[in-house]
């Protein structure tokens, strides 16, 4: 079983930028994948990015050349660097891991775009 716990969340300006954090508890480097899932009101949940152990990247079209992917296999982190940040970023950011087959999810942090 993995455990997720994301930070970084916040408010910021449109245009501003915002670092999320996801430390999984265990070894991310034996993960298949984990990734940056957002649920915006009244929205389904959409893939932001995710990164294969491979090192392969996944981003979903609105964050292409924004948003920035990472993982440290020594710390068992996975990062978000969000820049020039719009309202409809607006979200719930999910963390998301793949091990074995089976899905786990992080209990999310709220990312708010507003002036």
């Amino acid at each position: 079983q993995v455990q997720l716990a994301e930070s970084g969340g916040g408010l910021v300006q449109p245009g501003g930028s915002l670092r999320l954090s996801c430390a999984a508890s265990k070894n991310i480097f034996s993960l298949y994948a984990m990734g940056w899932y957002r649920q915006a009101p009244g929205k389904e949940r959409e893939l932001v990015a995710d990164i294969r152990n491979g090192g392969a990247r996944n981003y979903a079209d609105s964050v292409k050349g924004r948003f920035t992917i990472s993982r440290d296999n020594y710390k068992n982190t996975v990062n978000l660097q969000m820049n020039s940040l719009k309202p409809e970023d607006t979200a719930v950011y999910y963390c998301k891991a793949v091990d074995s087959g089976i899905f786990y999810w992080g209990q999310g942090t709220q990312v708010t775009v507003s002036s």
